[in-house]
């Protein structure tokens, strides 16, 4: 185990270096993403990857470092991997789904009201010198209907938070979920657009939700009502907002995500809604706190020591999930093998040929993998693993203690 080598990139908190190197792995840190070339040329030196949202873990990468062990996700989302190809080479990938869903939804909050005071615009005319000491326009949220899209770790905070300032929360949900509180589920996001006063989007990113807020959507909004994106940037249409803006039919918006986000806080940002009344932009924070981010590092760093060390899959979002218990006086083999029939049988056979005595074995399926975890009573696991990998449909086979 002592000879894994981590790469950690993307100014991943320091305390994930420090929990790994804790464990025994070799573990380098670096602050920026790297490009495609840059990973296809490093890799080769590493057994683990962990990013952030920034680096792009393409097909290419993932055939080329087949060898990897696993990668880790440091933040929510998992669409920046290729998470078929990186299951189909044995790959799990990891993420930290409930880390920073309190920063998130603090963030929303604080939107939601300095949209209803105008606190952007009031703030940056307070700077230029201009004293606009006025009521008109600016509302208490008290009262109000926001609106949750997606209602899932981050959607029901907002929707905890928000009942507790006295506004009336409904969500809407493409998956059947308990209200909290006195929440509402709609049936449809039509029906929550119409009546929502603020509309806050919590969804991933994927084909059914790319461009699903466009001037379609928007047109169904209450005159005057406020969009706050702190999901993914495909999900809205940037230039139909940009025309709900200017056409005065919403009041204002808060975007935290964009289609196109720069690669490092040296290149520049621009946006078509720069410029544009009682519109908050921030770059890509709403999971950026101190707090969010040591508890990010410290929740993947946990998943990486149960996957390395013990085998257990629990929480890898491509692959079968397995929690393991760790089973002293044996030998353990993993073996990741096409889900396809007679594959246990040809395993069992290599290890009663072996004259090994099976302790434990476990299997978790999907479509495509089998995940066989084996305790054995073996002094040979190593060369039993070695020639369980050599089987025409195991893809990946490793002895972890």
């Amino acid at each position: 185990m002592d000879a894994l080598k981590i790469l950690l990139v993307e100014n991943i908190h320091p305390v994930a270096k420090e929990r790994l190197i804790e464990e025994g792995f070799q573990v380098d840190l670096i602050s920026y993403a790297p490009s495609e070339e840059e990973l296809l040329a490093t890799l080769p030196r590493y057994d683990v990857l962990g990013i952030r949202s920034k680096t792009e873990v393409t097909a290419k990468v993932l055939h080329a470092n087949k060898h990897l062990v696993g990668i880790g996700c440091f933040c929510i989302g998992t669409n920046q991997v290729d998470l078929v190809t990186a299951k189909d080479v044995g790959i799990p990938v990891f993420n930290a789904p409930h880390s920073n869903t309190r920063s998130v939804a603090e963030l929303v909050i604080a939107e939601m009201v300095s949209l209803s005071r105008q606190l952007g615009d009031r703030n940056t005319k307070a700077h230029m010198g201009e004293w606009v000491k006025s009521a008109e326009g600016s509302r208490e949220v008290r009262g109000k209907t926001l609106g949750i899209v997606g209602y899932g770790h981050i959607g029901s905070q907002v929707s905890i938070l928000a009942e507790s300032m006295g506004l009336k929360v409904v969500f809407y949900d493409t998956v059947k979920k308990l209200p909290l509180g006195n929440a509402s589920a709609m049936s449809s996001l039509a029906e929550l657009l119409k009546i929502s006063d603020f509309v806050t989007l919590h969804v991933p990113e994927t084909p059914e939700t790319k461009d699903m807020i466009s001037s379609k959507e928007l047109a169904l909004m209450k005159k005057g009502a406020n969009l706050i994106n702190a999901s993914r940037g495909t999900v809205v249409v940037i230039e139909d907002l940009v025309q709900a803006l200017k056409s005065k039919h919403l009041g204002g918006c808060a975007i935290d995500v964009f289609p196109w986000e720069p690669a490092s806080n040296k290149e520049k940002f621009v946006s078509p809604l720069q410029g544009l009344s009682n519109v908050i932009l921030t770059p890509h924070i709403g999971g950026s706190t101190e707090e969010a981010q040591y508890a990010i590092g410290m929740e993947v760093a946990e998943s990486f020591r149960r996957y390395l060390k013990i085998g257990s899959t629990s929480g890898a979002v491509n692959f079968p999930n397995v929690d393991l218990p760790v089973k002293q006086g044996t030998s353990r083999i993993l073996n990741v093998h096409k889900n396809e029939p007679g594959v246990l049988g040809e395993i069992n056979g290599l290890i009663s040929k072996a004259g090994a005595n099976i302790e434990g074995q476990f299997l978790s399926t999907d479509e495509k993998i089998g995940y066989l975890v084996m305790d054995l009573h073996s002094q040979h696991a190593q060369s039993l693993a070695t020639d369980i990998g050599k089987l025409s449909r195991s893809i990946r086979t490793r002895v972890v203690y």
